[in-house]
């Protein structure tokens, strides 16, 4: 058996349309794979948000001691 990949292209509507007349099964597993790739997708948004070249790990090790050092004294 071939298995041909054919493009064409649909508007939301008619997609829409597909998609309820599929058995439930199938649109519960549809929702998990949107779910899915939209948490992702956010995820990575929010990771880029806080890259930074600007510290260095040292810097960031150094401000953990020195947060230690002061919670400590704090006791």
């Amino acid at each position: 058996m071939e298995n041909n990949t054919y493009k064409i292209s649909l508007s939301y509507t008619q997609i829409l349309e597909l998609v309820k007349q599929l058995p439930s099964r199938d649109k519960t597993k549809l929702s998990k794979e949107l779910a899915k790739e939209s948490t992702n997708k956010r995820l990575t948004r929010l990771l880029n948000s806080f890259r930074t070249d600007e510290l260095s790990e040292d810097d960031i090790n150094t401000e953990v001691e020195k947060v230690r050092s002061e919670i400590y004294a704090a006791k």
